[in-house]
């Protein structure tokens, strides 16, 4: 249960950047939720794609499954920590005009991380459903205190969300290889 929050905990954090860029925007009610269904159609559903992935590879891998899997928390983890300031704010104004196609390129946009996620829980073989629950759940919750206080947050603590998601994927990926590596050692 622990690699579960472990995995939804930086999603939080990321998707909180993400609508918290959105909300300076100061967003009528109906509008935050019709975006916060959107992050949580998107958030949840993106983790399955990642899912069928990573469990056809899942046998392919075997020995190295636990290694991939750190691998892939760890580039999404840097990709946090790097952060393009221009490539969000595109992706928040976009986020509040788009409609159709152009809104599911943003929604697919702003999953991108889940879907990382999604490949990893088929190489762990986490719960699925549980998993995706929490994720989507979490899409639209934080979604909508992130777009409700984000003219009132600085830029600093959105940028801080983000790179603390990232800070604790690289931390879960170390946590899965050394679980794995003292599991051969003992």
């Amino acid at each position: 249960m622990l690699r579960v929050a472990a995995l939804v905990l930086p999603l939080c954090l990321d998707t909180f950047a993400i609508a918290a860029a959105v909300g300076l925007n100061r967003l009528p009610p109906a509008e935050r939720l019709r975006l916060g269904a959107v992050f949580a159609v998107f958030e949840g559903g993106m983790p399955l794609v990642g899912l069928g992935v990573g469990l056809i590879l899942a046998d392919r891998l075997a020995g190295v499954a636990d290694y991939v899997a750190a691998a892939i928390l760890v580039l999404a983890g840097v990709l946090m920590l790097r952060g393009d300031e221009e490539r969000e704010e595109r992706r928040a104004r976009g986020l509040l005009t788009a409609r159709g196609l152009a809104l599911m390129g943003l929604g697919l946009s702003v999953s991108m991380d889940e879907l990382a996620i999604g490949f990893t829980m088929g190489l762990l073989r986490l719960p699925i459903a549980l998993v995706v629950a929490l994720i989507a759940a979490q899409a639209f919750a934080v979604s909508q205190l992130g777009l409700a206080l984000g003219a009132r947050v600085g830029e600093r603590v959105r940028e801080g969300a983000e790179r603390l998601a990232g800070v604790v994927l690289i931390a879960l990926a170390v946590a899965l290889l050394a679980a794995h590596v003292l599991r051969f050692a003992l």
